[in-house]
């Protein structure tokens, strides 16, 4: 509906910038309390500038030209690919396992994609490379923001909102007038708070504990309600291709969550910040007056650990599979 009154630069740059605007008061208060680590390292900071790059400048962008080409309804059903492409990056680059039954559901989302871009012509067929693009992008970024452990989710979202959104608002302003009402720019601004602010700061959060890729399956509910929002709301025709796109993506997002394996493995030491808890045989440092199923965050040092148990590949789980 933006799109209508909007350019995709103007509209991916306003989303991101009402990202930030919805992430300035929680950085605020963290650093009240002082909820952060040292600075970023060097590491770190390469991943935290790939996530903006991939996540908040290339990938909104490409999916916002793909929405030009066809209906909502169906790009939405296409972004389930962001989870082939999380799975996938995740197995070859990022150190990830992914158990043999989850391998079916993968295939299954990519036969899926197939049936909606079909149906759509050359348009859709554009659309839908369009948005599997922007989908690898959200991959790369979904495996180096969980990977980020020197800032909070809600310091990474910030960063990613204020330089993205400004990046891609400047092209869009300087591509073409932005003569879009008030009305219209307030709208922007406030799905971005919401859906890519408050949004990413969740999945983050998510990632870290139950790793990018089954965090990712949870996410894919995300396009299920943006389709059923285009045919309810914007009155698109629902059509064969449809529910049988959308039976197909559901099994498959239910095999590769399902994916957890248990086995013998070693932590190694380390320091970091993120949100955890202290019945999770991970964190075993003391806090005499905080119960041990309280969820906080502070910079904390994990010593030399071997043990067993089903895990995902969270933050604490990044080894390697012979």
């Amino acid at each position: 509906m933006l799109l209508r009154e909007l350019e995709p630069f103007q509209l991916a740059g306003l989303l991101y910038l009402g990202a930030a605007l919805a992430m300035a008061p929680v950085v605020v208060l963290q650093h009240r309390r002082n909820v952060r680590g040292p600075r970023l390292d060097r590491a770190n900071g390469l991943r935290l500038g790939g996530a903006v790059l991939f996540g908040g400048v290339l990938g909104p962008v490409l999916l916002l030209f793909g929405l030009h080409l066809s209906l909502a309804g169906s790009v939405s059903l296409l972004l389930n690919l962001e989870m082939v492409a999380t799975a996938v990056l995740g197995v070859v680059l990022f150190g990830e396992h992914l158990a043999r039954r989850a391998w079916p559901g993968v295939a299954g989302v990519v036969v899926a994609g197939a049936i909606l871009a079909g149906e759509g012509g050359w348009p859709g067929l554009a659309s839908a490379l369009l948005v599997a693009i922007a989908c690898v992008c959200w991959g790369f970024d979904n495996h180096l923001t969980a990977l980020i452990d020197g800032i909070t989710p809600a310091h990474s979202t910030l960063w990613k909102g204020v330089v993205a959104g400004a990046t891609n608002l400047s092209i869009g302003a300087l591509s073409a007038p932005l003569d879009a009402g008030w009305l219209i720019l307030l709208a922007a601004l406030a799905v971005g708070a919401l859906s890519y602010g408050v949004s990413i700061a969740l999945y983050i959060t998510s990632a870290q504990q139950i790793g990018a890729t089954r965090a990712q399956a949870a996410f894919a509910s995300a396009p299920f309600i943006g389709a059923a929002l285009a045919f309810g709301v914007l009155g698109e025709p629902f059509g064969l291709h449809h529910g049988i796109a959308g039976l197909l993506l559901l099994g498959s997002m239910v095999l590769v969550f399902l994916g957890q394996h248990e086995h013998l493995h070693v932590h190694e030491t380390i320091e970091h910040v993120h949100s955890h808890r202290h019945d999770d045989d991970h964190h075993l440092h003391e806090h005499p007056a905080l119960p041990a199923s309280t969820r906080h965050a502070h910079w904390h040092r994990h010593e030399p650990l071997v043990h067993a148990h089903p895990h995902w590949p969270d933050l604490h789980h990044r080894h390697r599979h012979g």
